[in-house]
């Protein structure tokens, strides 16, 4: 979960990850963050993120980011 934490820094640098439960439904990070977040997701994974499995549900926490990562790999 270290990368994954690393990647959200780097791309949301005044975001507190382990405070914001709520990152999409909030308006926490828009839409250019998100893309950003998960181009770097599948390049740190080796995984791919399928529209459909781009949902405010699988994005508001990092929980949330780490089960779907866990998920697809």
């Amino acid at each position: 979960m270290d990368k994954l934490l690393e990647i959200l820094a780097e791309n949301c640098p005044t975001v507190d990850f382990d405070v914001e439960k709520e990152l999409i439904t909030a308006k926490v990070i828009d839409s250019i963050d998100l893309v950003s977040i998960i181009s770097d997701i599948e390049d740190a994974f080796d995984i791919s993120i399928d529209m459909e499995e781009i949902e405010p549900e699988n994005f508001d926490s990092v929980e949330a980011i780490w089960a779907l990562i866990q998920k697809l790999q």
